[in-house]
């Protein structure tokens, strides 16, 4: 097994909002389209990483209690978290030291309620 994970998802209950919240964090644009009765946006990945997706289905509600995924904050996940405030999210716990081996940790709620962590090595 090469990862842990092989796909994730980020319940919302309002795709535009949330893809307005996920795009201006990451600086990418972010469109949904439909899939499984609901509506998929995808986040960016590489080809052959884990991938995920923000999701909205009428079987799924935003929490910020439960599972808890982190996304990958880049060379530094200050730059992330500068923009989750004027996106509409709120940060739960700034950048935080994990280990020197292991790097960084921060956690946000998002637009929709959800619970959500940044990792990143510095």
């Amino acid at each position: 097994m090469k990862n842990a994970i092989n796909w994730f998802e980020i319940p919302v209950s309002d795709m535009p909002r949330a893809c307005r919240f996920y795009g201006a964090i990451f600086d990418t644009a972010l469109h949904a389209s439909p899939m499984c009765d609901g509506e998929v946006a995808v986040l960016p990945y590489t080809d052959g990483a884990v991938g995920g997706s923000l999701f909205k289905h009428v079987d799924l509600t935003p929490a910020a209690q439960g599972t808890l995924v982190y996304l990958n904050g880049g060379d530094d996940l200050n730059t992330i978290l500068e923009r989750v405030g004027a996106a509409g999210g709120t940060v739960a716990l700034p950048k935080t030291a994990i280990t020197p081996e292991i790097g960084y940790m921060a956690l946000f709620i998002d637009s929709e309620g959800n619970r959500v962590g940044l990792h990143s090595p510095h």
